[in-house]
């Protein structure tokens, strides 16, 4: 899948402005608009750039380039002293949404739009609602962390953003209505929700899998990350749709407030009152095995994904199937049919007499959920975890995941993330201070080591028969950031070559 294109798509900048409330014409508004841009370096000509204010760059300082290459007009916050015309707003990312629904003919109009957001368990929950749809026979669409994909065509993109600019947004969802998709499913992060990413966005079905810590660095308190999330489920009120929601879990919960108008399916796995419940929970090495009810019909589930965390996100994914309109055996089929999630307890074999597993687990509570599973299953060996966190991310929650790690495992090696313009010394230190509070001692029961391959390198040598190595935070991404440069990296590879060397 090629960077966003236009096709044969062409406005009148007056007509673009005519979505805007608040904007203010400089120059022609008259001129012929074939595409749309936020990145200078993708503009050809004809196109209307768009400068957007980002944590790193602004926007209005690639105006220039843009118009060298062509840009016929630019939406800008401020008024420039160019050649070209200028539609001047108050909040260019917000009004970027806005255009980019009218220029694609607002494409969320035309399909059935699934949203999931939560803390952990998105990409997984995603994952498994798509399988049940696909497995019904219906054309599905999905943008999320892992890849983007509109029917059969499937992109495993570079980017980190989870949730895509609301310009990429709108042209996935519009490749979607004309290649006949029925439903797409959206991966929908707190920061997706509060920079308008998803604006514009007609939701009929939300879920939520958990809200626990994550992301402070962008929304400063715990109660601003939960409002974020909510604003999903006012966009699911306002289109008279399902709301799904995780009854176990308290800041999901926190979600049904703001679902008001629209239908309510609570989920849950502990015995609470709920619309959907699992009980007769089994859980297996090789997968899990429950009974899934509705106080009415009961159906038994045998799910190839391993934990209890996993029945949670499949319970999910059940309502959001019965909120489509699908029957029991159809998403019971599609739950036992569903294929291994790239970069989610993915277990390296070498042959080695120990078990690696790779995992995206890189919050306290994805950490704590997935150590207390591989302990259940390595009862009478060691847990040795390698862990870091990400530069320029929530600092709050770093002191944590190394309380969870000196409490859960038996020996931790702290390492690199993704520093990106941060020292990383300091973040391991970080981890480590929380590590020490929590009763670790350094050199006993955890290490540090600033280079992740060494780091692994490290808790593999060490690993004896019958112990479980997890490589955790990395899971599926093909690069570590460190300053601007993504460096190449691929952890189950190089688990992969750590093994071989250890066993030459």
């Amino acid at each position: 899948m090629d960077s966003i294109g236009t096709g044969s798509r062409s406005y009148l900048l007056r007509s673009l402005a005519d979505a805007l409330s608040d904007s203010q014409f400089r120059g022609d508004g008259d001129v012929l608009l074939t595409g749309v841009r936020y990145d200078s370096r993708l503009v050809t000509p004809g196109d209307l750039f768009v400068a957007l204010r980002g944590a790193d760059f602004d926007g209005h300082d690639f105006v220039p380039d843009a118009i060298g290459r062509g840009a016929a007009a630019l939406m800008v916050e401020r008024d420039l002293d160019v050649s070209v015309p200028q539609l001047v707003v108050p909040d260019t990312r917000s009004s970027l949404a806005v255009v980019a629904a009218r220029f694609y003919d607002h494409p969320s109009q035309h399909l059935g739009v699934i949203g999931v957001t939560g803390t952990d368990g998105k990409t997984t929950t995603s994952y498994l609602i798509d399988a049940i749809l696909r497995g019904s026979g219906k054309k599905t669409g999905m943008v999320g962390t892992v890849a983007i994909r509109i029917g059969d065509l499937v992109d495993h993109h570079a980017s980190r953003q989870t949730t895509p600019e609301s310009l990429d947004v709108q042209h996935y969802l519009r490749e979607m209505v004309d290649a006949g998709v029925e439903w797409a499913v959206l991966e929908a992060t707190s920061h997706g929700l509060d920079l308008h990413r998803l604006d514009e966005t007609r939701f009929l079905i939300g879920a939520v899998t958990n809200i626990t810590h994550e992301h402070l660095e962008h929304h400063g308190t715990v109660e601003a990350y939960r409002r974020a999330k909510g604003v999903l489920f006012e966009r699911v009120a306002d289109a008279r749709g399902t709301a799904v929601i995780n009854a176990d879990d308290p800041g999901a919960l926190e979600m049904v407030e703001f679902a008001s108008g629209a239908s309510l399916i609570r989920y849950s796995i502990s015995g609470r009152p709920a619309d959907l419940m699992a009980e007769k929970v089994a859980l297996r090495s090789t997968g899990s095995s429950f009974e899934m009810t509705d106080g009415t019909t009961r159906c038994r589930v045998d799910l190839p994904l391993i934990g209890g965390f996993n029945v949670e996100n499949a319970l999910c994914a059940a309502g959001v199937a019965r909120a489509v309109g699908l029957p029991w055996n159809v998403i019971v089929d599609g739950l036992e049919k569903v294929e291994p999630i790239p970069g989610r307890l993915v277990r390296v074999d070498a042959g080695q007499p120990f078990s690696v597993i790779v995992d995206y687990a890189h919050t306290p509570e994805s950490l704590a959920k997935v150590l207390r599973l591989l302990r259940t299953l390595h009862p009478s060996g060691r847990l040795i975890v390698v862990s870091g966190s990400a530069g320029e991310r929530d600092v709050q929650k770093r002191p944590l995941q190394g309380a969870v790690c000196t409490r859960l495992a038996d020996f931790s090696v702290f390492t690199s993330e993704d520093p990106r313009f941060e020292d990383p010394d300091g973040i391991i230190q970080q981890i480590a201070q929380g590590a020490v509070e929590a009763g670790g001692r350094a050199g006993t029961t955890f290490e540090m080591l600033t280079d992740r391959r060494d780091a692994i390198r490290r808790a593999i040598g060490i690993a004896a028969p019958g112990d479980c190595v997890l490589l955790a935070g990395k899971g599926h991404e093909g690069s570590i950031i460190w300053g601007r440069e993504k460096r190449p990296w691929n952890e189950v590879e190089v688990a992969r070559e750590v093994l071989g060397d250890r066993s030459s």
